[in-house]
């Protein structure tokens, strides 16, 4: 018996979504706390302003990523409503172009023929959305789970950084938040990059360097300003 194979395409949707989100609110809120703090704020205002971060970080990723997502499905919707008067127009003439694309794929005149009239008998709009426009099931959008995919790890990532903020006040506030966010980001990337079949070194150096860029740029900015005031 054949092993099968285990894809991980089904998971693209809610994984970018969840990613980008946690991903997000580790970077952003600990960038934030860290310049707010580098400015010598005191520490309820630097609590404050992590919190603040966080609702409104979560509330801009739900709504970016709805809005975005929406648009890629209202695309979506309207291809395959033009595939599907298409198909009403001239049935014949859209075989004839799916077999096409699977002789540009490798298949003999005939075999792609063959294989055009029975997918087409099967569904023809699924066999044209699939091999024609690329839209599959799998990989469709989903703007609702992408949104609160995207806000609720937004708000899991957040919270890590506030917390280490909150427990540690003080001279130790800054590198006690750079430091459990870079480790935050490292298990982020690599977690991510496991979930996707990715090499799991790779990502997580290259959030843990995109995190460390920002968080030293805020600091920079922070002290600059706070000295300046």
């Amino acid at each position: 018996m054949s092993q099968q194979e285990h894809h991980r395409a089904h998971r693209v949707g809610w994984l970018r979504a969840a990613v980008l989100g946690a991903n997000d609110g580790i970077v952003s809120t600990a960038s934030l706390i860290i310049g707010v703090a580098a400015a010598s704020t005191s520490h309820s205002g630097v609590l404050l302003a992590g919190i603040a971060g966080l609702v409104a970080g979560s509330m801009s990723m739900a709504a970016g990523e709805y809005v975005s997502v929406s648009s890629q499905s209202d695309t979506e919707k309207a291809d395959l409503e033009l595939e599907r008067k298409s198909l009403e127009q001239d049935y014949p003439a859209e075989k004839v172009e799916l077999a096409e694309i699977y002789e540009g794929r490798g298949l003999d005149a005939d075999l792609a023929k063959q294989v055009a009239h029975q997918l087409m008998s099967h569904d023809a709009l699924g066999a044209h959305a699939r091999d024609e426009i690329g839209i599959s099931e799998t990989v469709s959008a989903r703007p609702v789970q992408a949104a609160f995919s995207s806000a609720g790890t937004f708000v899991i990532g957040a919270l890590l950084p506030l917390l280490v903020a909150w427990a540690l006040p003080g001279p130790r506030l800054i590198p006690a938040v750079a430091i459990s966010s870079l480790v935050f980001l490292a298990f982020l990337g690599g977690l991510a990059a496991r979930t996707g079949g990715a090499s799991i070194l790779v990502g997580a150096t290259r959030v843990t360097f995109w995190g460390a860029l920002a968080m030293a740029l805020t600091a920079a900015v922070g002290r600059l300003f706070g000295v300046v005031a």
